[in-house]
């Protein structure tokens, strides 16, 4: 009998207090994957809002080569 069990709903992260600039390279990491996509919402656990606030400053980041575009 296969039992069914819910999963803990993720918590955004910039809703708890938590700030991300394109300026830190290291905390946008925890958002793009090992390629350099950036990782979905229901990977990150992040609100709708936070989710475009974190991919607008992960392009910046990009802009002037704090992150690659890909690896």
């Amino acid at each position: 009998m296969a039992e069914f069990y819910r999963k803990k709903k993720k918590v955004c992260m910039m809703c708890t207090g938590k700030t991300v600039d394109y300026k830190d390279p290291e905390t946008l990491r925890k958002y793009i994957n090992e390629k350099g996509k950036i990782l979905p919402r229901r990977v990150t656990g992040n609100c709708a809002r936070h989710q475009r606030f974190i991919a607008q400053q992960i392009k910046r980041a990009r802009a002037i080569a704090l992150l690659p575009y890909t690896k």
